[in-house]
């Protein structure tokens, strides 16, 4: 998509989206502002967007100096940026904040999710070693049931969302870091880069620390070192939000560090509620698997869904993969239906070493880069295919330069 601009008579900027016709849903788009003179970013109520004289609520991202908004397919004609009060005074939008161990984002004023920065201790009776911080639970529905699970008793080390590497190698020993009970390695919330809100977006970057407990050098104990970025995204409905999850990471080792190929591990994994099972949950990929048959394929998109908490409605999640990921379409581990003694439980992940190895070398960074459509009722393969496109396929901004 491109977006044009141009100076209108009285100063500003008027600019469509090009190829709307192509975007099913809303989503956030970018403009750039290092052609624009005369914006102050440490002031970003100066600037206003306007859709037919109805303002549109907007975010500056002064690090990356870009301004951000939702664009809705419907929005056909002319947006207007101009200097002026942004509608943001009056919107909750996604707020952030933080008590007792606990990162919390809402969309306007409701929980949509937390991230757990403080350490969660093992269940009374069971072993220490599945204690961890560094991880999202819960994560909601936009109508408040929860669709994350932590603990089980068939997997103490599940922890909701999340994305340990299971079958590594340093230095020629095996480290897992998702098997928490084994006492080879673990994930811990180290601290925060950033954490914001937003009219538009809110989240944080988190420093999370890869430990390899088999380490005999205190200097070798860091195997990774992770930056998680998640942002939560107001969509501007009600019945779906967004989540952009985005871990960046390198190895501090000078011997480096191998992934093994294996089922799971790495990525982004999620175990769902203990309420959705065989016989109440879906899965849909993007190359048409199912439940049945997605196990061990690869896709660029997987929606799970399942029973409301009232028996009454569906919702569910809309997993896609960046085309930058390693191995992409990406591979996948989605749990069989006769798992967890015939139950069926949901478990889901998009495990990028399933099928090859990957080396990891020394002062060299990582990326791998998904997106979540978090949904009440229903959503259609097209419009999962729409989500995609728009993820793969951003934006593209092109400024006519002149003053506003």
């Amino acid at each position: 998509m491109i977006i044009a601009l141009s100076c209108n008579d009285n100063g500003g900027y008027l600019f469509t989206v090009a190829d709307n016709d192509r975007i099913v849903q809303a989503l956030p788009i970018e403009v750039e502002l290092e052609n624009f003179d005369n914006v102050n970013l440490d002031n970003p109520g100066e600037l206003m967007l306007s859709y037919e004289k109805m303002k549109i609520p907007v975010q500056i991202d002064s690090s990356q100096n870009k301004l951000w908004f939702v664009h809705s397919p419907e929005n056909t004609g002319n947006y207007k940026l101009e200097k002026g009060e942004a509608r943001n005074g009056d919107l909750s939008g996604i707020t952030m904040s933080q008590s007792n161990g606990d990162l919390k984002l809402e969309k306007e004023s409701v929980p949509v999710l937390t991230y757990r920065y403080g350490m969660t201790y093992a269940p009374k009776g069971i072993d220490s070693l599945f204690g961890k911080s560094g991880y999202i639970h819960p994560l909601l529905s936009p109508s408040g049931d929860t669709l994350t699970r932590i603990q089980p008793e068939d997997h103490y080390h599940h922890y909701g969302i999340w994305g340990p590497w299971t079958r590594t190698q340093i230095e020629g020993e095996q480290v897992d870091f998702w098997n928490l009970g084994d006492g080879q390695g673990t994930v811990h919330f180290k601290e925060f880069n950033n954490a914001f809100s937003g009219a538009v977006y809110g989240g944080f970057n988190a420093h999370q620390e890869h430990i390899n407990l088999k380490a005999t050098e205190d200097d070798k104990r860091i195997a990774l070192n992770e930056d998680l970025q998640v942002k939560v995204w107001d969509l501007g409905r009600p019945d779906r939000y967004m989540v952009d999850y985005t871990t960046t990471f390198n190895t501090p080792l000078q011997s480096g560090i191998l992934f093994e190929a294996y089922r799971y591990g790495g990525g982004l994994g999620m175990r769902f509620t203990e309420r959705w099972h065989k016989d109440n949950c879906t899965v849909l990929t993007s190359e048409g698997n199912d439940r049945l048959t997605a196990d061990g394929t690869n896709a660029r998109w997987c929606m799970v869904s399942g029973e409301t908490a009232d028996g009454n409605g569906t919702n569910g999640i809309l997993f896609l993969s960046y085309p930058e990921n390693k191995a992409h379409p990406e591979p996948m581990r989605v749990w069989p239906i006769d798992g967890n003694g015939g139950r069926g439980d949901m478990f889901f992940e998009f495990s990028p070493i399933r099928h090859e190895e990957w080396q990891i070398e020394p002062n060299k960074e990582y990326q791998l880069k998904y997106r979540m459509v978090v949904f009440e009722g229903k959503l259609t393969k097209e419009e999962a295919e729409g989500y995609w496109q728009s993820f793969a396929n951003p934006p593209q901004i092109k400024l006519t330069k002149t003053k506003l």
